[in-house]
């Protein structure tokens, strides 16, 4: 690997590199080989066969570690080995201070050992001499980030080998100089990491904003000043069961009437409007029934003749996603076996066995005719019934708290019966109000969107700018530079000289 691919710096942010790049390093910094001012080492696992090599007091640092830990101090780990399990293995105690690189299956995690630990194989370590502070060696591995891999070999499992960390030579600023980027680096990840958490909350509100507006929909709250100057004509029972009859009517269908229409005083969810009335939702729909799964080589995902509809294309929006493992049957079947689970465009389905409950999504008219399992539920809305009004309503919170009092739980499952979809309580107003009540939430939903879409954007900015705060680190603007600072090249010099005047440690025999 040629010094031009494998330098990061040509991008104007890294301080690592195989061999020497040719890039002027900036004023009194240092191009020089990491192993000059670190000492590199790996692990090792103790083996799994022996279970008294694990577990004690000494932590051992796995790639699950590193990656909840990466970019900072490492205090704990998951596992423990103990004094056998160094001395029955390669793994060694490394000091405190020592700087962990994950070098193979996952590369790229780097965080810094808060006490002695050991580490397992997939790592590479470097314990600092005086001339390297372990923070800034961390900091410069993690601005590589993705980079990291072009150190090393593989596609689809990259490995950096020990040649290529032994050739990776880093761009060192004077000491000084590095504690002023370590600080001033950690004080803004500080406040970036600030500006993530507040933003990240955005998502949480978002939902419980758009709640909070479905709350006020279905109390009557959100158009009380619209309904002030409104007349309305009441729905009474003679005219829901006329307007009923008039609509099986016309799809030529004998009328089915439902077992009641209003709900009963002592089962109102809460307080509504005196111009509204809480029925019974299969006084407001055609008859509710549910899907049918038929055998498995019936179902595939080539023959794209009926689009058969599983729990997991419904959302929590009102949407449907088909995109999701879209899965079909045949003709014959959706009109055979499946007849009663027939779907149409315009249809409200909700699933009716979790967790989690609340799914719900309209058929979009992408095809003319659906099917749907034995886990959805379908309402069709008779013509003073808004389909929307009804989805915003078995989206609340509301509804969903009243269906799963009822419900029935088996093994973990919660479980709706028709019986009680059939008899949930709707909060029906005049049609000319349910379609002001969808105008206002599709509004006020709309304003939440752009409020989690410039949530998302301005999380996209702090990563950059966090990016940004690395590159400037590493090109040496980041922090003033010091003109009383001694030299990188001085220190160095130094070192070297210490090093040649320093005794040499006789070597044992039989020592490897």
């Amino acid at each position: 690997m040629s010094a031009e691919t494998s330098s990061m710096h040509i991008r104007g942010k890294a301080a690592l590199a195989i061999n020497k790049p040719a890039e002027v390093a900036p004023s009194g910094w240092e191009w020089v080989p990491l192993s000059l001012v670190a000492q590199q080492e790996t692990g090792h696992t103790p083996s799994r066969s022996h279970p008294e090599w694990w577990g004690g007091e000494i932590p051992w640092i796995g790639i699950r570690d590193a990656r909840l830990h990466h970019g900072g101090k490492i205090y704990d780990t998951l596992q423990t080995t103990n004094p056998l399990g160094l001395t029955n293995s390669s793994a060694r105690l490394l000091p405190e201070g020592t700087v962990c690189l994950s070098r193979t299956a996952s590369v790229g995690y780097v965080t810094i050992m808060g006490r002695a630990m050991a580490t397992s194989q997939d790592f590479a370590t470097w314990t600092c001499y005086e001339a390297l502070l372990p923070e800034f060696l961390m900091q410069a591995l993690v601005a590589e980030g993705d980079g990291l891999r072009k150190f090393g070999k593989g596609t689809t499992h990259t490995t950096i080998y020990f040649p290529e960390i032994r050739a990776l030579h880093i761009c060192l600023p004077p000491l000084p100089e590095q504690k002023r980027i370590v600080a001033k680096v950690d004080t803004l990840h500080a406040k970036s990491a600030r500006a993530r958490t507040e933003l990240a909350r955005i998502k949480t509100l978002v939902s419980r904003y758009k709640q909070a507006t479905l709350n006020k929909a279905f109390s009557g709250e959100l158009t009380r000043g619209w309904r002030a100057h409104q007349r309305f004509v009441a729905l009474t029972e003679d005219a829901i069961l006329a307007a009923r009859k008039a609509w099986f009517h016309s799809q030529g269908l004998a009328p089915s009437d439902p077992h009641a229409i209003y709900v009963p005083e002592n089962m109102h969810p809460f307080a509504i409007p005196a111009s509204w009335s809480w029925l019974r939702a299969e006084a407001l729909t055609a008859p509710i029934t549910k899907g049918t799964t038929p055998q498995k080589e019936k179902m595939n995902g080539q023959t794209a003749e009926i689009p058969f509809i599983k729990v997991y294309n419904l959302t929590f929006d009102g949407t449907l996603d088909f995109s999701r493992d879209p899965t079909f049957i045949d003709r014959d079947t959706h009109l055979g076996e499946l007849r009663r689970s027939i779907t149409k465009p315009g249809d409200v389905l909700m699933n009716i066995v979790g967790p989690p409950l609340g799914k719900v999504s309209i058929v979009p008219d992408d095809w003319t005719e659906w099917n749907i399992n034995q886990a959805i539920a379908v309402f069709r809305p008779l013509p003073y019934l808004d389909r929307r009004y009804l989805t915003y309503w078995l989206l609340s919170e509301s509804m969903l708290d009243w269906a799963k009092r009822d419900s029935k739980a088996t093994a973990g499952q919660s479980n709706l019966t028709l019986e009680l979809c059939r008899g949930l309580p709707v909060p029906t107003c005049d049609a000319r109000e349910q379609h002001e009540i969808v105008r206002r939430i599709d509004s006020a939903f709309a304003k939440i969107d752009r409020l989690a879409t410039e949530a998302t954007r301005a999380l996209e900015l702090v990563d950059r700018l966090d990016e940004a705060i690395l590159a400037k680190a590493f090109r040496g603007e980041l922090v003033p530079q010091d003109e009383n600072d001694e030299p990188a090249s001085v220190l160095l010099e130094r070192i070297r000289a210490e090093r040649v005047a320093a005794p040499k440690a006789k070597r044992v025999r039989g020592n490897r």
